[in-house]
């Protein structure tokens, strides 16, 4: 089979978008971790520290979504190149590269998104106890 250049081409779009979200969410999530460190400078609460712990984790994974991310459409980026130049197996062997890095950038994402659920969770917790008191 014959890698067409247009084929990693089509993984672009998806990647700069996939970027664009990951970004969102780093912004999103450091904005929180800043207002919830003002919260504990005015109170001791065990439940901020621990979501400021599960921020920093998603943090964390956010910042290897990314690198994965930039690396998959670098990987494409050789990939155009090396069909350019009439070099298939090369341009082969690098858009699987790519296609895997994007996998592990989206495994992590699902990772981030279920200690989400978790960071809802702790919150969950607080009111409850907060309440019963």
């Amino acid at each position: 089979m014959e890698l067409q250049i247009n084929t990693p081409a089509l993984l672009f779009p998806a990647i700069t978008l996939l970027m664009l979200a990951y970004t969102h969410r780093f912004l999103s999530i450091a904005s929180i971790i800043r207002t919830l460190n003002e919260k504990l400078r005015d109170t001791d609460n065990e439940s901020l520290i621990r979501q400021i712990e599960n921020l920093r984790m998603r943090i964390n994974l956010i910042k290897i979504m990314q690198a994965f991310g930039v690396s998959s459409i670098l990987c494409c980026v050789i990939t155009m190149l090396a069909l350019f130049i009439d070099q298939q197996s090369m341009g082969k062997i690098t858009f699987v590269i790519s296609i895997i890095l994007m996998l592990l950038s989206l495994l992590f994402s699902l990772w981030e998104i279920l200690l989400s659920g978790n960071a809802l969770k702790i919150e969950l917790d607080g009111i409850r106890k907060a309440r019963n008191c």
